[in-house]
């Protein structure tokens, strides 16, 4: 060890040394060219160069002000936004009904892709789990390319990744690469979104995956995705967006390439596609989409779109309940404790709404999160599951606000993990912060809650990828885009009387409860819906003479 280190330790002394004595020099030449006239000026005398100070060393430097512009050295330009003009999300609609949007992002990579108005929801008239299958079945093989493999080295020759996420109401294909590769990213999204092969070993490939997925689901020790499927199952049964996002698995054998192509002929239209970017320029974006996506032909045929479900979302309230044996979801030397997951939820509105954005502070007002959070300020330590509920009751694990917004509902809910034999009493602590939501809400909490959601806003509008769904969806809906300025504009006009007159008109709407594990001891949905009609939240009381 010392062999190698020895003669490394020698050459950074040997560098240490040279640097002191060319420095030592350098300050001597120039104090010698500058003379002497700055010799005896006072360092508080003005902005000249103070005296050099002497260290034991043997070395010196000028001690230079940190306030006053050096001498000779010209007056420093600093760059400047133009105008926000230009940083303004673009939109073209093509003749075909494709809407191409943009924004301008400096930077040597883009992130392009194209989103698609369909999702689980629209997925009343099929088998449930199309969607499911062409997350999972993005980017196999198509007519130009052969298959995955073939795809991923096509991107990575720019640099590039891809990957494709659905959701209730949305499929969205998206590529970040090298932004001089645009032409070759677009002609591979419109492959992949129009020309997939969908071959039986792709489709079997998927069959498996989606099985393991499922599998992985149920075991996960984190029960937040399958609560987040309960409480949507309950508060919009059978319709719309409580349909099931992921496929049953006795639906896993009977989705083929034919059903495949039935859905896709229906919904995969252009009128119904947003080809977004971010970080390129909107009239080379513009002009690659009509080289590639104006006038094909997609692999399932033309036609008119047919059997399109338009159906709104219609809120049935209600329980959905899964008795579960957890105390095995987690072993090892530190096993997670077993625990009872509850999740109520009530319906909110749409993000088209205007109270969309009061319901966005409430949530961030609401807050909570995990018994223990990792980090410092900005962690969420004073909303109010944290300071009502997490502080004051050790036993409680977790107590988290949630809020899903879609184009015509919503759904705020909050979930929260305790031991199987405080259930009750846990349930009761959820319903009481509902109610004291309508109560007084102090400006401090407020102004806090509204500082930190834009912040939030902010920080994530930093990533590119972020900027691309933020634009796609906007775009999707409403054929537009409100800039961060606009949104943060509409959150500080938020007032004590707008959250008021939101949460009372939502307390008026029935529950939707979720409950996952042992559930011995779950209060009645009826006792539930009673509570949060109530004036302090609590459940009915229970008069038993033998426990």
């Amino acid at each position: 060890m010392l062999k190698s280190t020895f003669p490394d330790l020698i050459l950074f002394l040997s560098i240490s040394w040279w640097q002191q004595a060319v420095t030592s020099s350098s300050v001597t030449t120039w104090r010698a060219a500058r003379g002497s006239p700055d010799r005896g000026r006072s360092r508080e005398g003005g902005c000249g160069l103070a005296a050099g100070r002497s260290y034991s060393g043997g070395g010196a430097y000028p001690s230079v002000s940190l306030t006053c512009p050096l001498p000779g050295v010209p007056k420093a330009v600093f760059a400047a936004a133009e105008s926000r003009e230009r940083f303004e999300t673009r939109v073209t609609v093509l003749e075909n009904g494709l809407r191409v949007a943009s924004q301008n992002k400096f930077g040597q990579f883009c992130t392009v892709g194209i989103l698609v108005n369909s999702g689980s929801r629209h997925e009343a008239k099929y088998l449930s789990g199309i969607s499911h299958f062409l997350e999972k079945l993005a980017f196999s093989s198509t007519a130009q390319f052969g298959s995955k493999d073939e795809i991923l080295l096509t991107l990575e020759k720019h640099g590039g990744i891809c990957d494709c996420q659905a959701s209730r109401d949305t499929i969205m294909y998206a590529v970040s690469a090298d932004a001089r590769g645009l032409d070759t990213v677009v002609n591979l999204l419109a492959d992949v979104t129009l020309q997939p092969r969908l071959s039986d070993e792709e489709i079997e490939m998927t069959r498996m995956a989606i099985r393991f997925e499922l599998e992985d689901l149920n075991m996960r020790p984190d029960p937040e995705p399958l609560l987040t499927e309960m409480i949507h199952a309950a508060a919009f049964r059978d319709n719309t967006v409580g349909l099931n996002r992921f496929c049953p698995v006795e639906n896993t054998d009977k989705i083929d390439r034919d059903v495949l192509h039935s859905y896709l002929s229906s919904y995969y239209t252009p009128d119904r596609m947003v080809l977004a970017g971010v970080g390129i320029e909107h009239e080379h974006l513009v002009e690659c989409a009509r080289k590639y996506l104006l006038g094909v032909e997609p692999v399932w045929g033309t036609g008119r779109s047919r059997g399109v479900d338009r159906s709104v979302a219609q809120y049935t309230g209600g329980i959905v309940k899964v008795e579960k044996d957890m105390s095995d979801v987690s072993l090892g030397p530190t096993p997670i404790p077993e625990l009872t997951h509850i999740m109520i939820g009530l319906e909110s509105c749409s993000f088209l709404e205007d109270d969309f954005i009061p319901f966005a502070v409430l949530n961030m007002m609401m807050g909570g999160g995990g018994s223990f959070s990792a980090g410092g300020p900005g962690k969420g330590m004073f909303t109010r599951l944290y300071l009502n509920v997490l502080n004051r009751h050790h036993w409680m694990y977790n107590a988290t606000s949630y809020h899903h917004s879609y184009e015509d509902t919503g759904l705020l809910c909050i979930h929260a993990s305790a031991d199987p034999k405080q259930v009750r009493e846990m349930v009761e602590i959820i319903t009481r912060e509902f109610i004291l939501m309508a109560g007084a809400v102090g400006e401090v909490e407020l102004e806090r809650a509204k500082t930190q959601l834009k912040s939030m806003l902010m920080m994530n509008l930093e990533s590119r990828p972020v900027i691309f769904e933020d634009v796609g969806r906007q775009v999707l809906a409403t054929n537009t885009r409100k800039l961060p300025h606009e949104l943060c504009a509409l959150i500080s006009q938020v007032k004590p009387t707008d959250i008021k007159r939101v949460v009372t008109k939502m307390l008026h709407k029935k529950p939707a409860v979720a409950a996952l594990g042992d559930l011995t001891d779950l209060p009645t949905y009826e006792h539930i819906q009673a509570a949060l009609s109530s004036k302090d939240g609590r459940l009915p009381r229970l008069y038993r003479l033998f426990r």
